[in-house]
């Protein structure tokens, strides 16, 4: 099993620049060869929202939303609360005769990190604190916005899964929830929940024994390891391996690739939804089933928590240093131009 240090050892985020401006054209990794998108010159009508950039590309009709967390990089809850905020929009203005859309593409841009997962800090004070019915909320709200985002918010469209940093956790089960999942090679995937005494409570079992049966699907979440892009692949939980920094462009590629077999495929996911159904009822009785785990951990337990919380804290203070070394280099660079 993954030792904590170890753990650590696997999110060391990226050192390249970190985008300064919330919704700025889409960043790319100094690597990453950039297709220039045709983006609608008009607003679409969507919000502004704290922790999520949100750009409408007309020429493809695909809705690229990238994570932008204030914090760690986890699911807070104003996190959930700009995600769901973002699936009424859609549904708002692609719904009942709006714009076309076919692609909803989301990722994130802290550099080197999908997604840790839940809020282990707000876990961490509930449990202390015996307040079971707020973890029942919280994880009620993630499996709110995975049901609605796995039934592609009922529109006619395909979702994408754009992986260019670590997922892990409630980070790779909202990934599940995608029709293709995109992601770049050697990015780490797995279910850490395990090393605190629980296991990964909104969505992850549903959709793994479905795709991979239950002894698969149990051995990946008891096992508490990390695995590689290339070895999701294998299992065919990722469809489409990306080189390091070409994450956006094999989006790009694969819907500029896909546009002839676009509505066969779209249909294909809406039938594949119909034989393998998860339904909301399922979601919530096993955040049940965790919640009422979660106020049996013991103290060590949550201390073990509780240092991930803070190696956390040590990947977010990395990302704001890179992000300060990018600052004179950025202005160096402008007053030579």
């Amino acid at each position: 099993m993954a030792s904590i240090t170890g753990l650590a050892k696997d999110l060391v985020p990226y050192t390249g620049p970190v985008p300064l401006r919330r919704r700025p054209t889409p960043a790319r990794r100094p690597s990453e060869t950039r297709i220039a998108p045709a983006v609608s010159p008009a607003d679409p009508g969507l919000s502004e929202l704290a922790q999520i950039e949100v750009d409408f590309e007309a020429g493809s009709n695909t809705l690229w939303a990238f994570m932008r967390p204030h914090g760690r990089p986890c699911q807070n809850p104003e996190m959930l609360a700009d995600f769901s905020r973002l699936q009424d929009d859609i549904e708002r203005v692609f719904g009942n005769g709006g714009p076309d859309l076919n692609y909803f593409v989301f990722g994130s841009r802290f550099p080197g990190v999908f997604s840790l997962g839940g809020d282990l800090n707000l876990f961490a004070s509930k449990i202390r604190a015996g307040d079971e019915a707020a973890l029942v909320g919280y994880g009620n709200a993630c499996v709110d916005v995975l049901h609605r985002n796995m039934n592609a918010l009922n529109l006619p469209i395909i979702t994408i899964g754009l992986v260019q940093g670590d997922a892990l956790g409630g980070g790779f089960e909202g990934l599940l929830s995608f029709d293709v999942i995109i992601a770049e090679k050697g990015t780490k995937f797995g279910f850490p929940e395990i090393l605190f005494g629980l296991f990964p409570g909104m969505g992850a079992y549903s959709f793994l024994a479905r795709r991979l049966g239950t002894i698969k699907a149990q051995e990946m979440i008891l096992d508490g390891r990390t695995y590689t892009a290339e070895e999701m692949h294998e299992l065919g939980i990722v469809h489409i391996l990306a080189e390091r920094g070409q994450g956006e462009a094999a989006v790009r590629a694969y819907i500029a690739g896909n546009r002839r077999r676009r509505n066969g495929q779209q249909a294909i996911y809406q039938a594949a939804r119909e034989v393998d159904r998860i339904s909301l009822d399922e979601l919530r009785k096993i955040v049940a089933v965790w919640a009422a785990a979660a106020m049996n951990l013991t103290d060590r337990d949550l201390s073990i928590m509780e240092r991930l919380v803070l190696a956390q804290d040590k990947l977010r203070g990395k990302a704001q240093a890179a992000q300060a070394r990018t600052v004179p280099a950025r202005a160096l660079s402008a007053s030579a131009r």
